[in-house]
């Protein structure tokens, strides 16, 4: 039987939102893998930033913008039910930092959007595979620090340090590579947390996210 996989957008445009190669890689290879994936984003309205010029726009809804993403499937985060899946998965992209929690602004400080929080207490206690993509672990830090997870963001090393203040266990990793936390079943891989190649960022994804579905 096929795996069903939860994948959390957080808008659309790395800016702003979900970064928008890491989000495609990631269904590409769950397309592969042959996953019943569905998707789900916030219902709220979030600061927006024009990606040509870098200027404020207005607020727009993320849910409507993960539509841009998802083809116009996309479901209201508050129903994902960890029960009727097999795994979760977290694309990259600033609006991990900045519309899933305020990691963007406040660290390891931050808070954590409810329905984020709750999705993810909810696989890890029931012991099911969670992925993180570029900054997502850092997301995934600041809510299961406390259960010493180990997982990379690459090897910034600012960002490591702060991760490092939740509890977590930062590792360093290649951007084409990914790290797995056996015991919390945490996968995460670097993507965009580089300059590098898209070629680079779907190896890494890839790998990733075969090691999460197996």
């Amino acid at each position: 039987m096929s795996k069903k996989i939860a994948v959390v957008l957080s808008g659309c445009g790395f800016k702003d939102g979900s970064e928008i190669t890491e989000a495609i890689s990631t269904l590409v290879t769950l397309s592969e893998l042959n996953c019943d994936v569905k998707i789900f984003a916030p219902n709220h309205e979030m600061p927006a930033t024009d990606h040509l010029s870098g200027e404020p726009l207005a607020k727009r809804n993320l849910l409507s913008e993960s539509a841009r993403i998802a083809r116009g499937e996309v479901t209201d985060l508050k129903k994902l039910d960890a029960n009727q899946f097999d795994a979760v998965v977290f694309p990259g992209g600033y609006g991990a930092a900045l519309n899933l929690c305020t990691w963007g602004k406040e660290g390891s400080k931050g808070s954590v959007l409810p329905e984020v929080q709750k999705a993810v207490e909810d696989f890890h206690s029931q012991n099911k595979p969670i992925g993180a993509i570029c900054i997502a672990p850092a997301l995934i830090a600041k809510i299961l620090g406390k259960h010493k997870v180990t997982l990379t963001i690459g090897n910034d090393k600012e960002t490591a340090s702060e991760i490092e203040k939740t509890g977590a266990i930062h590792t360093t990793c290649k951007v084409d590579d990914f790290i797995t936390d056996r015991e919390n079943k945490v996968i995460s891989t670097p993507a965009y947390m580089y300059d590098a190649k898209p070629f680079e960022v779907f190896t890494g994804i890839r790998k990733a996210l075969k090691e999460l579905v197996e």
